[in-house]
């Protein structure tokens, strides 16, 4: 019976075998290091280091998230519901009504 620890240590070890374990053989050129396009390698090489890497690193992130789950932030509270009343306060603290304007609106809204 495997447990969880020993199928991660297998997952570790193939991960790890089929990353680093590459050889390295010398191939017939035309007498500047291989004749590979792009210069031998000088370019590409480092651009595809960079492709494997920028994955690798999306791959980690987008399994870390999906590891966590939903997020755990709480739905924000609904907003009170604002009354007549409050809206004419507000007009009328911003200085868009006067006083008299104020307390005529007031009146019919107490009605």
């Amino acid at each position: 019976m495997s447990t969880p620890h020993t199928r991660l240590r297998v997952v570790a070890a193939l991960s790890a075998s089929s990353l680093g374990a590459t050889t390295v053989r010398a191939q017939p050129g035309d007498g500047y290091y291989g004749g590979h396009m792009w210069g031998g390698g000088w370019i590409a090489g480092p651009l595809m280091m960079a492709v494997v890497v920028a994955v690798t690193v999306a791959v980690v992130v987008l399994l870390i998230r999906w590891l966590g789950g939903p997020a755990q932030n709480p739905p924000p509270p609904a907003a009170a519901e604002r009354t007549p009343l409050d809206i004419l306060k507000e007009r009328f603290a911003r200085d868009e009504i006067d006083k008299q304007e104020f307390e005529e609106r007031r009146r019919v809204l107490e009605d």
